[in-house]
């Protein structure tokens, strides 16, 4: 039953990377997720922290990396500067797809 709810940890774990990550990736868009943010008046930023830190408890749990997460955390902190925020979406986006994809051969 532990290597069950182990297995079942790890899968949520990875589905949650994968939708953050094109979450992210939408948001490093040089002009659509720049508008995005302000046309909403930055709260995607702090929705995204909120999934971020659910996020990185749930990697936590299936004892999977959380860079991405952590990185996450820090962008949706820093997203507000418009060229940095950019790049930092850019390179979350990157970790969390690529652990993402890891994660789904780790044993």
């Amino acid at each position: 039953m532990n290597t069950d709810h182990l297995s079942k940890s790890r899968k949520q774990s990875t589905v949650t990377k994968m939708v953050l990550g094109i979450a992210e990736a939408m948001l490093g868009f040089p002009v659509y997720g720049g508008a995005f943010i302000l046309a909403l008046f930055w709260s995607p930023l702090f929705v995204m922290l909120i999934f971020h830190i659910i996020g990185y408890r749930l990697a936590k749990k299936a004892k999977l990396p959380t860079t991405g997460h952590t990185l996450g955390i820090i962008t949706s902190s820093l997203g507000w500067i418009p060229v940095i925020g950019m790049i930092l979406h850019i390179i979350t986006a990157f970790y969390l797809l690529f652990e993402a994809f890891m994660g789904r051969y780790a044993k």
